[in-house]
């Protein structure tokens, strides 16, 4: 099967992918998912010691992470594999590999290899906390990036103690990241015609994300703690309990405040003195959510969402996951793409990329590859002819 582009975005790109687990497959599957030709590389199978990195192969974990990309096997651990490996790179522009940071070097497909093949090569590594540093040869796992970045001490009720959030978010932020950084150097490539290394790990993503509370100690000095459902700063944010069950309410500035307050026929807590100010609102939370979830229980929640979004003030329903793929605005925005998958039957549900191109759109084309279900077709691109595919085969190569 010829590669059939997901995109014309980045349909001119070859990649090379040696990633696995989570952050690195995130990053490749952006650029998958805007067209470019990606090329997964695994072990030939029976090779892999234990179970399978990155979980069961025909899970719904894997095939999110590996659609729109076509799969090759290659021992990199023999030095023929690496002898192939660099040959493809000659002509491709993109490498990017999650391994720890020494396997690289011990392989010999460190960047600096790479680099000596192809000087425009755009060399990508994510890693659990750097490629230097004490702490390099770490091995990286998302919930410790969590706890060593700071956000489990920062989710959660207060006096809880630490609480991961629900999904991945240091390694699915460290593959978003990672992409980001292989189109600017690609982008940057234009300029210079050289290729660069582009790195980024767990530990950075997650401390990235940090964003507003992050500012708050380096400014400020202070020392964010668990605000459960309440916005640290924003007051009144948080969750609130309506006749017949709970919506998210998020209330930030003083005209949302006023026009908040009058939505819920509670004019007077404008003129308390208790609540006059950002300031006050924050330091008086407890007693005002008190007098907010009062005014709330003689509504249900639909009644109350439909009245506050019309009055101008951000509201809404706390869906469970089939409540999110029922709601109509979510419907409307195609949160998903039909492919047709051996695996997971007709018309499989992909999660679409959420950024829309007017021209160059994304839509998943492939399903996740069996291993090593392209690798004769990749050869043969790279020149590979029939005779050598077959010596490669004999020798344990692919």
């Amino acid at each position: 099967m010829p590669f059939r582009p997901t995109s014309a975005a980045l349909q001119r790109f070859t990649v090379l992918d040696l990633t696995r687990v989570r952050s690195g497959p995130t990053a490749v599957r952006q650029l998958a998912d805007w067209g470019a030709n990606v090329v997964k590389i695994e072990m030939p199978e029976g090779m892999e010691p234990g179970d399978a990195p990155g979980g069961p192969r025909h899970g719904s974990d894997f095939q999110n992470l590996q659609r729109n990309k076509r799969g090759m096997t290659l021992n990199l651990k023999s030095p023929e594999g690496v002898a192939v490996l660099k040959r493809m790179a000659e002509c491709a522009d993109v490498v990017v590999e999650n391994f720890r940071p020494d396997v690289k070097t011990r392989l010999g497909i460190d960047y600096e290899a790479m680099k000596a093949v192809n000087p425009r090569l755009v060399y990508a590594s994510i890693s659990g906390f750097g490629q230097d540093g004490p702490y390099r040869e770490w091995p990286g796992f998302d919930q410790i990036a969590q706890g060593m970045g700071g956000l489990m001490s920062i989710t959660g009720l207060p006096g809880q103690g630490p609480v991961r959030v629900g999904i991945p978010i240091a390694d699915l932020t460290a593959g978003i990241f990672c992409a980001y950084g292989i189109v600017v150097a690609l982008l940057e490539r234009e300029v210079s015609g050289e290729g660069q290394w582009v790195q980024t790990s767990l530990l950075q993503a997650q401390m990235f994300m940090l964003d507003f509370q992050a500012a708050r100690w380096l400014m400020d000095g202070e020392v964010p703690k668990q605000a459960g459902n309440n916005h640290p700063t924003s007051i009144p944010t948080g969750v609130f309990k309506t006749k017949d069950g709970h919506i998210n309410i998020a209330v930030t500035g003083r005209k949302i405040w006023e026009r908040f307050c009058k939505a819920i026929a509670a004019d007077d807590l404008v003129a308390r003195k208790d609540y006059s100010t950002a300031a006050d609102r924050s330091k008086n939370r407890d007693a005002l959510n008190a007098e907010i979830e009062r005014r709330l229980q003689g509504e249900d929640g639909a009644t109350w969402i439909d009245r506050l979004n019309a009055a101008g003030v951000p509201c809404g329903r706390i869906n469970k996951m089939d409540e999110v793929f029922a709601d109509p605005q979510v419907r409307h925005l195609q949160p998903y793409d039909e492919v047709d998958s051996p695996v997971k039957g007709p018309k499989a549900k992909y999660l679409a990329q959420p950024v829309r191109l007017s021209r160059t759109p994304s839509k998943s084309q492939l399903p996740s590859p069996e291993i090593g279900q392209h690798t004769e077709e990749v050869l043969r691109e790279f020149g590979y002819d029939e005779a050598a595919i077959a010596g490669l085969r004999s020798r344990g190569v692919i």
